[in-house]
């Protein structure tokens, strides 16, 4: 079954971090990149960082940079968006996705599969 499955979301403070997993089981193998994306309440859906199959190529939106960093354990089949220094304009409901198109970015529409989202809250 096809599944990305998130975890790590939750309520921090400012300033604080936290560490989201995407667990990727069940596709079919060719996908070249994962990446993460966040929505606030009325607005579009944003690529933060994305993170090619084999890990050599990652990109990451300009408010992502020097804060946050994607990672993957391919062993594991999960990939990983640490975030440090939270701002309450982080806060969001975060999805990863896998892409099957070439080159990887940071679009939203380029993403073939979803996984259900987890929530961020960083308080003030």
């Amino acid at each position: 079954q096809e599944q990305l499955v998130e975890s790590g979301g939750g309520l921090v403070q400012l300033g604080g971090s936290l560490r989201l997993s995407c667990e990727v089981s069940g596709f079919t193998p060719g996908y070249h990149g994962i990446g993460w994306f966040r929505q606030a309440p009325g607005k579009e859906r944003e690529g933060i960082a994305c993170i090619s199959t084999s890990g050599t190529t990652t990109d990451y939106v300009d408010s992502a940079k020097d804060r946050f960093t994607i990672s993957r354990d391919i062993a594991k089949n999960t990939v990983y968006l640490q975030m440090n220094s939270l701002m309450p304009e982080d806060t969001a409901v975060y999805y990863c996705a896998i892409t099957y198109s070439l080159p990887i970015g940071l679009t939203p529409r380029l993403y073939d599969y979803w996984g259900q989202g987890t929530q961020v809250t960083v308080s003030s």
